[in-house]
């Protein structure tokens, strides 16, 4: 098994998380939704604009997302 390194972000998200009581599967859905966003930007998620979280959210229609 590896072991995936933790972002400051993905600490941050995590520690939020279970502040707010989400479940472990609710957890790693976000967790890989995140992951996923990052990877159509190609770069952290946290530097995102406006425009780009429009045109993931258009993206993510095709790939089963809301």
């Amino acid at each position: 098994m590896t072991e995936e390194k933790v972002t400051p972000l993905g600490q941050w998200m995590t520690e939020d998380m279970n502040i707010r009581g989400l479940a472990d599967k609710t957890q790693r859905a976000h967790i890989r939704n995140v992951k996923d966003f990052a990877a159509f930007l190609g770069r952290p998620p946290d530097t995102a604009t406006p425009e780009e979280l429009v045109a993931d959210h258009g993206a993510g229609q095709g790939r089963g997302g809301a």
